[in-house]
């Protein structure tokens, strides 16, 4: 896809403005124009989070996504608030650990994968956002990969570099499903 424009949302703790970073950063290694717009609730750990990430080839007029190509939802709250602003032939993605019952559009392709139980059984707690974000990677090819690895080692921090590797393999682990 050389024009996205992707809405991640979940819990406040579930890693959704890392993700929405790590993409940004992936896009910006591929040389693309970006826009990373985080919203939070104020309780941060538990109250909802979401952002909006552009990446085009053009400048970006408004960091603000009014219509979705892709929907990352890692709650079902998430997905019932934002389900209706994918477009026809976009992409959901769920983590169906966490969004259970959902109606499926017929106008848009939905891949629920449980990113929370396979991060516990496979060792990666706490990264089922980066799996799904390796899932995201598969369905669009929003950059290359070497970009993404590099949006991985510029978005973990220096506190958290211990984790530089689990956060690969939980790509990796994204793109097998």
């Amino acid at each position: 896809m050389s024009d996205i424009n992707i809405t991640f949302a979940g819990f406040g703790g579930q890693g959704i403005l890392f993700m929405g970073k790590v993409t940004a950063y992936a896009g910006l290694m591929d040389g693309k124009e970006v826009s990373w717009f985080p919203s939070y609730g104020p309780e941060m750990r538990g109250g909802t989070a979401k952002c909006d990430v552009c990446i085009s080839e053009d400048p970006i007029s408004s960091p603000i996504v009014m219509t979705s190509d892709v929907l990352i939802a890692m709650n079902k709250p998430s997905y019932e608030k934002y389900i209706g602003k994918v477009k026809p032939g976009g992409i959901v993605i769920t983590d169906s650990t966490m969004v259970t019952d959902i109606a499926i559009r017929e106008d848009i392709k939905t891949f629920s994968i449980p990113a929370t139980k396979l991060a516990e059984e496979q060792d990666l707690k706490g990264l089922a956002n980066i799996i799904v974000l390796g899932k995201l990677f598969k369905e669009t090819d929003f950059c290359k990969k070497e970009s993404l690895e590099k949006g991985i080692g510029k978005s973990v921090s220096a506190r958290k570099e211990h984790l530089l590797k689990a956060n690969l393999k939980a790509i990796d682990l994204g793109e097998t499903l």
